[in-house]
C-alpha cells in the first residue's frame, strides 16, 4: 500500500493514513444511446459513441476503483486525460472500461484506461485524479 499525502502537508484533513494499492481495479459499463453519440455531444456528425462520453465512462471506471477508500469530506477531481479513441461503438452496443491504479505521486492517482466492446478494444489511455478535501477545493471557487 502506498499512503497518499497532501504535497509540503504532514496531512489534508486527516487523510493521512488513507493508502492506495496498486492495482487496484474500477470498472463502468454503458449501453450506447442516441444521447451519448457524436451528434449529440456537438463532436461530431456520425450516431456513434462520442469521445467525450468514452473518456466520462473511463472516468467513471477511475472513481469506482476509488469506491469506498477515501474518508468523508475527501473525493478525487480529473486532472488529466490522455486517450487513443481507436474504433467506433453504434447505438445499443454496450460497452466497458477499466481502469487500473498504476502511479501514485502525492495527491495524483493514475490509472491506466481501457475500453471494450463486443468486439474488442475501443480506447486506450491514461486517466489522473487528485485527491482533495471537498471543502477547500469548493473554496478556490469562490469570489
Amino acid at each position: 500500500m502506498i499512503p497518499v499525502f497532501g504535497r509540503g502537508r504532514p496531512s489534508l484533513h486527516g487523510l493521512m493514513g488513507v493508502a492506495m494499492e496498486l492495482g487496484l481495479r474500477g470498472e463502468a459499463l454503458r449501453v450506447v444511446s442516441d444521447v451519448d453519440t457524436a451528434i449529440a455531444y456537438g463532436s461530431g456528425s456520425v450516431p456513434v459513441l462520442s469521445t467525450p462520453c468514452l473518456i466520462a465512462l473511463c472516468e467513471q471506471a477511475a472513481i469506482a476503483a476509488l469506491a469506498d477508500r477515501l474518508p468523508a469530506g475527501v473525493t478525487s477531481v480529473g486532472m488529466r486525460v490522455q486517450i487513443d479513441h481507436l474504433q467506433p461503438t453504434p447505438v445499443g452496443q454496450e460497452v466497458s472500461a477499466e481502469a487500473v491504479l498504476k502511479h501514485v505521486e502525492g495527491r495524483r492517482l493514475t490509472f491506466s484506461v481501457a475500453v471494450n466492446d463486443h468486439r474488442g478494444l475501443v480506447a486506450a489511455g491514461k486517466v489522473t485524479r487528485v485527491i482533495v478535501d471537498v471543502e477547500r477545493f469548493m473554496d478556490k471557487t469562490r469570489d
